[in-house]
């Protein structure tokens, strides 16, 4: 069993959000204190924030406070001073905690010391790191030490890829039958005054397509085969497409999605020996003009990822080279507040009674994930509920722990049903028996 009914049981915090006083961290901190005041925790919850420095950590809880309209939150929660850089600060850190919720990124730089900390001490660990490198390498290196002590790492439990993972499996869950393939599209609808994102995301981009080669390598050593293709083989679609569903132009998504559904898919056919689901993702861009537009933004990136040169000038200059979309301040409240995602998911499969290695599809169902702003408030609200799920559904998560997907680690917990709480919401659209 997990360790959260044992040793961390006793251990002063239960959550701690570590980096919140960063961008996204004041986010999940502000998060964090709205669910410990919420129904299921009635102030029980006990959380801390750890970083750097104790000024900026109490500066993030005097907006947090404020922005809940409550007097303070420094009485009631508590404040760790500890550095990335200095490992045997993170173990105090981690020696404080059942579970700690991991903000500092780019995780490729500054993730594995917090991993390691974390595993070393008995502490389950969540980040939202939407970088299949660093995911993948920590899942190589760390998952049998964490299977040993019990406890559960658990990455890109953000927008990346809480979304996508867990809207699969209620797809699939919602099929009469067996589902065999997905694909997703992301729409993202910003209001009058734009969007922009914190530069934090853009230096991971640029540094994970400057290392593709590093990816694969990993994936060789990892050395899984690969799953079986169950039902009809789902068909790629092109670099840009005309969606008749939408009505828009789209193009495959860039994000973590496919690996994070893959190693998911894969854990749930190998341990338990469900059918593995092919899926694809794909993201609505609008019309020709924007097309376009983005096909050269996506050229000179692709051109200058490849240099170092290149690198340093896509680092230095964000708002030049994205057009806007990235800014080193981040988006402003009201962009924040103007933003919100839609996940709609296609799925097909075969009618409960019929073998899905014989014939075509003939089930189809139609699911939809939405929620606010997908950056920063539905990360947050992403994040915490997958703590908030470690420490409550512990007797429902995966028997053994290790390092996890949010599929793998949620899929029998309450997850959905508190993200559906928290304004991430799951829906059934339509389904059809051909």
């Amino acid at each position: 069993m997990a360790t959260h009914g044992g040793a961390a049981a006793g251990r002063p915090y239960e959550l701690v959000v570590f980096g919140a006083s960063g961008f996204t961290g004041h986010f999940v901190a502000e998060e964090v204190a709205r669910v410990a005041a919420g129904d299921e925790l009635r102030g029980s919850l006990r959380w801390a924030v750890a970083g750097r420095s104790r000024d900026k950590l109490e500066g993030v809880l005097d907006k947090a406070a404020e922005r809940l309209g409550k007097p303070e939150l420094k009485s009631e929660v508590g404040i760790i001073l500890c550095d990335v850089s200095d490992p045997s600060s993170l173990a105090d850190m981690a020696k404080q905690a059942a579970v700690v919720l991991n903000c500092v990124g780019p995780y490729r730089f500054f993730g594995e010391p917090v991993v390691k900390a974390c595993v070393d001490n008995g502490t389950s660990c969540v980040d939202i790191s939407g970088e299949p490198q660093f995911l993948e390498g920590m899942y190589l290196k760390y998952n049998d030490k964490a299977a040993e002590k019990g406890v559960y790492v658990v990455g890109s439990s953000g927008f990346d890829s809480v979304p996508a993972d867990m809207g699969v499996l209620y797809t699939r869950d919602n099929l009469k039958g067996t589902l065999t393939a997905v694909e997703s599209f992301l729409t993202v609808k910003s209001g009058p005054e734009g969007y922009s994102i914190h530069d934090g995301t853009w230096k991971s981009a640029i540094h994970g397509l400057a290392d593709q080669d590093s990816l694969r390598k990993l994936r060789k050593q990892i050395g899984h085969k690969p799953l079986p293709i169950i039902g009809a083989k789902l068909k790629r679609r092109g670099l840009v497409f005309y969606s008749q569903e939408f009505k828009e132009y789209s193009i495959p998504f860039m994000g973590s999605d496919v690996s994070v559904v893959k190693r998911t898919q894969r854990y749930l056919h190998t341990d338990l020996q469900e059918t593995p689901v092919q899926y694809a993702a794909y993201a609505t861009v609008g019309g020709i003009a924007s097309v376009i537009k983005l096909m050269f933004a996506g050229l000179l990136f692709f051109l200058l990822v490849k240099f170092s040169f290149g690198r340093n000038l896509l680092t230095k200059y964000p708002e030049f080279f994205s057009s806007g979309h990235f800014t080193k301040k981040g988006p402003t409240q009201k962009q924040i507040d103007g933003s919100s995602f839609t996940m709609t998911f296609f799925g097909e499969g075969y009618c409960e009674g019929q073998d899905p290695q014989q014939g075509k599809p003939n089930v189809k169902i139609c699911t939809q994930v939405k929620g606010p702003d997908a950056g920063y408030v539905a990360t947050a609200v992403a994040m915490v509920q997958a703590g908030v799920a470690l420490l409550k559904d512990a007797s429902s998560l995966p028997k053994q722990g290790g390092v996890y997907t949010p599929g793998a680690a949620f899929s029998k917990t309450k997850l959905i049903d508190r993200l559906n709480k928290h304004g991430i919401e799951f829906s059934v659209i339509s389904k059809s028996e051909a």
